[in-house]
């Protein structure tokens, strides 16, 4: 080719335009803040990471050895795309003991971690134009993933004096002809809070009035509760099964974050689609993570000894960090009933000048003068949808908590919020 053709031929320009589909999305926060305190870290910034929802403990060792076996024993091939039948018949038989629901294994769908089961579900069951309706705060992703199914994300704000619970009547007054989904999360990530059964029925009575809506019922949490607290299934409640999808997964209780291992359970109709889906998307789980999920289930009701063990340690970091955070002045704190969150209220920092830093504005503001003043990081509320309150991540150790909090005390000692007098 010659010189005059060549230089041409560069002048072409490639189109870089995007999907608007992509284009609506926004990237996760929690993912972006983790990945900035963890290249600080590297750099050798001390950083007390808080932001990740990813317990610090090892997954037991009858998980890892499950696994480890596994390989040994060469189950390293393709499983079924919709699970393994000796894992999904494991998962019936914990929903029908642990949650009084009943399944066939063609009513179960295991996926590369509980996200891709409620992505599929969204995209199984929404069209462009629905709606989408999720009580705030939310976790980060379920507004993204309505979006990336053409359907609109109709946002409830909650209460931190109501402990976050979604008010029936803003429901019932937020339900169109367009609605096709409800979104619950219980126990809550970010808040921490759990749905009693009472309000969870009330809830349950005004879906039951609307043949096109259903629910979607994230229960990944639900092994991750503290006494008096108890986890409701919401599909166990008159009238709901055929209209829930119940998912959950082995990543939060069992501390398999990294083997990405969930499912879905479902009327074989709704689940069948999710599984379609699937098979072009990224066929099924890993095979050795099935194994390792079938041994987690054998450890016991509710995960026996081994997730006890840690639900005790999260308490006792709940308890530590309520009652410090609770002596600061111009906090508001609703103690979080499950998961591993406390969600608090800041907002009585916003619109003080911090020295070196600037005006603090906002969550995500306070965040970075956090991270820059204490070398903590946190997730601004705004990221699940209420800038008034941040999140702290307590799946860390006592002493690290305890680190973290002497840290951000000083850091907003200089700051102090107005008291209202």
């Amino acid at each position: 080719m010659s010189k005059a053709e060549n230089s041409s031929f560069e002048q072409v320009k490639v189109d870089i335009s995007l999907s608007p589909r992509v284009n609506s999305v926004k990237p996760s926060k929690t993912v972006a803040i983790t990945d900035h305190a963890t290249a600080l870290a590297q750099a050798g910034v001390p950083v007390i990471r808080l932001a990740a929802g990813e317990p610090d403990f090892d997954t037991p060792a009858v998980i890892a050895e499950a696994g480890i076996n596994a390989i040994r024993e060469g189950y390293t091939r393709y499983t079924p795309n919709a699970g393994t039948m000796e894992l999904r018949a494991a998962i019936c038989h914990k929903l029908k003991e642990e949650n009084g629901i009943s399944y066939t294994p063609d009513q179960i769908l295991v996926s590369n971690g509980a996200k891709q089961s409620i992505l599929q579900a969204v995209l199984a069951v929404c069209s462009p134009g629905d709606e989408v309706i999720i009580p705030a705060p939310f976790w980060v992703s379920y507004p993204e993933m309505a979006r990336l199914a053409d359907a609109t994300p109709v946002i409830l704000p909650t209460l931190i004096s109501e402990n976050f619970l979604l008010d029936p009547k803003l429901l019932e007054s937020k339900i169109t002809e367009k609605s096709r989904l409800l979104i619950l999360c219980s126990p809550s990530n970010p808040t921490g809070s759990v749905y009693p059964k009472k309000l969870l029925e009330t809830i349950a009575e005004i879906v039951a009035k609307h043949p096109r809506l259903l629910v979607l019922s994230d229960e990944i949490y639900e092994h991750i509760i503290y006494a008096p607290a108890i986890h409701t299934s919401f599909a166990s409640l008159p009238g709901m099964w055929e209209r829930t999808l119940t998912v959950n997964g082995f990543s939060k209780a069992f501390a398999m974050t990294g083997w990405r291992l969930g499912y879905i359970a479902g009327p074989k109709h709704f689940v069948a689609a999710c599984n379609k889906i699937q098979s072009q998307a990224t066929s099924g789980a890993s095979s050795i993570s099935q194994k390792a999920g079938v041994a987690a289930l054998g450890l016991g009701y509710a995960g026996g000894e081994a997730v006890s063990t840690m639900v005790k340690a999260f308490r006792e970091r709940r308890d530590f960090l309520v009652k410090s955070f609770r002596e600061l002045e111009g906090v508001k704190i609703s103690e979080p009933q499950g998961a591993f969150y406390l969600f608090i209220d800041f907002s009585s920092y916003y619109g003080i000048e911090a020295e070196g830093f600037g005006k603090i504005e906002n969550s995500e503001s306070l965040c970075r003068y956090l991270l820059d003043k204490a070398q903590v990081a946190l997730v601004p509320g705004d990221a699940f949808g209420d800038d008034s309150c941040i999140r702290i991540s307590y799946a860390a150790s006592l002493t690290t908590l305890q680190a973290a909090f002497e840290r951000i005390k000083k850091a907003l000692v200089s700051p102090r919020p107005a008291v209202p007098v």
